[in-house]
């Protein structure tokens, strides 16, 4: 497991949007993207703050089911 960068929110979105992860709303500071698995509909929430701190990151990736180094390709 590689030490997570610390990355703006539009890195992170950027990142998830080359994986497939759509935007589907924002509120506030909040912005709700949704990729579909299989029959599953995975939903992660990210905060619009720059930077994202490591540890809520981290919480990102793993409600995403995505490993650091995967995150750090699609940077």
């Amino acid at each position: 497991m590689t030490r997570l960068p610390s990355v703006s929110y539009r890195e992170v979105l950027r990142a998830l949007r080359r994986d497939g992860w759509v935007i589907v709303r924002q509120r506030g500071s909040h912005i709700r993207v949704q990729k579909h698995v299989g029959d599953e509909l995975l939903k992660v929430t990210v905060p619009a703050h720059s930077p994202i701190k490591r540890g809520t990151l981290r919480t990102i990736l793993r409600y995403a089911r995505m490993e650091s180094d995967r995150f750090l390709e699609l940077l």
